[in-house]
């Protein structure tokens, strides 16, 4: 069996009793209240996944709060988001981050010095749903709204270790194995066949940085599903690009002690695929540049590496060679196990995200500062009661939303929102 420990601990699912673990952290959560935070886009409704982790959401005990954070472009949007969750036994925020209510408080906010308003996606609505979270939990459990395989077990392995007090674990991070049922084939391309040759491509450049080190011990660093203290959640910068998962290890990296830090066995895992894209500015190439940008910003802040050209140059040859012995290793895996595997096909991605490694290093040369949105400490230091307006204005877009014929709130200087 697998015991392997890294500079983080790791959590594997040894056929743990679900129904112990749910028992206690039940028993936990009435003193250290939990929230689960997912970010969506509206379309997500409209597919059966969201379905299923809504109607799992349910069953979790040792979930006191849910936030959604939504992103709608109507109110009729909006309103049917209200009703898709109002089935929730918990008390629920569905948070319309781009309605003229949350508008407005930005608007103020920006007025005051510090703008959110250019910061746009996922970035935005995790800092947005961590500021109401935070209010009423002591542990965050944060995940997206496509898994297809999601159940209860998810939100409980990944909160039972900050809950237990005697792991003295701030923040928990999921890993599992990627593979879809029809046909049965690896996913997490940009994991396997980027991140992965770049950390230890990077290693050999550089050595063994206890940043890069750190990194490694990682077994799926591109996961969106963690938890955190609500602490940590206020301490965090929000990384606002395509980088954001691994943005935000960097911030767990410079604030937490390693002993505090896990990751966790989710077993088999399945959620919508990205597209591969055809440039550096589409899909998964830029999702790789967003990556290699923040570990290279990271790498100059936390460990004073000084990048050059030179560098890009010689990380690029030495990418593709540690990507083209992974793909030889994939190979034999996925042909013991009868998983389909097209070895040309994943050479030919490695190559495009290749290509990225040039164009990323350059701009990185270029601009080496990052698209970060403060953490909620700066916030709060600016507008005192910015999480409270922020509920308070959730609940108010949820009443309305409640009743039919009622017209969406505009307030000035407020961006028009579509009916």
């Amino acid at each position: 069996m697998d015991y392997k420990q890294d500079l983080i601990t790791t959590i594997h699912d040894l056929g743990c009793d679900l129904t112990r673990l749910d028992d206690r952290l039940t028993e936990l959560s009435q003193s250290l209240p939990t929230a689960v935070l997912v970010p969506s886009l509206y379309e997500e409704l409209e597919r059966p996944a969201l379905r299923n982790i809504r109607d799992h959401l349910a069953r979790c005990r040792f979930v006191n709060t849910v936030v959604i954070s939504l992103y709608a472009d109507t109110l009729e949007q909006y309103r049917h988001a209200v009703a898709f969750f109002q089935s929730l036994p918990q008390p629920t925020y569905v948070l319309w981050e781009n309605g003229p209510r949350i508008t407005h408080i930005l608007a103020s906010l920006q007025e005051r010095g510090l703008d959110l308003m250019n910061h746009k996606g996922k970035g935005r609505a995790v800092w947005l749903g961590l500021g109401i979270a935070s209010l009423e939990a002591a542990a965050i459990a944060l995940h997206d709204a496509d898994i297809v395989t999601y159940d209860q077990s998810y939100p409980l392995k990944l909160l039972f270790p900050l809950l237990e007090r005697e792991f003295g674990i701030a923040f928990s991070k999921a890993y599992y194995t990627r593979l879809s049922k029809h046909p049965r084939q690896m996913h997490g391309r940009v994991t396997r066949l980027f991140v992965m040759p770049l950390i230890t491509s990077l290693m050999e450049l550089f050595g063994s940085r206890n940043y890069l080190r750190y990194l490694n011990a990682y077994r799926y660093p591109l996961s969106g599903e963690f938890a955190l203290s609500s602490d940590l959640a206020l301490n965090t910068r929000i990384p606002a690009n395509w980088g954001l998962e691994v943005g935000l290890l960097a911030e767990v990296y410079r604030n937490v002690a390693m002993k505090r830090i896990a990751q966790v066995d989710l077993g088999i895992f399945e959620h919508k695929h990205q597209v591969l894209g055809t440039g550096s500015n589409q899909g998964l190439q830029k999702m790789c540049r967003d990556i290699l940008r923040s570990i290279l910003r990271t790498l100059t802040e936390t460990e004073q590496v000084v990048i050059t050209r030179d560098h890009i140059c010689a990380l690029r040859v030495k990418f593709r060679r540690e990507a083209q012995n992974l793909t030889r290793q994939y190979f034999v895996d996925a042909r013991f196990n009868g998983l389909d595997y097209d070895r040309h096909k994943e050479e030919a991605t490695l190559e495009q995200f290749e290509r990225v490694i040039l164009e990323a290093g350059e701009q990185y040369l270029e601009d080496p500062t990052g698209a970060q949105i403060p953490d909620w400490t700066r916030a709060l230091a600016v507008m005192s009661d910015l999480r409270e307006q922020l509920q308070d204005a959730t609940v108010a877009d949820m009443e309305d939303a409640r009743e039919v014929g009622t017209l969406p709130v505009v307030y000035p200087d407020a961006p028009p929102v579509a009916v």
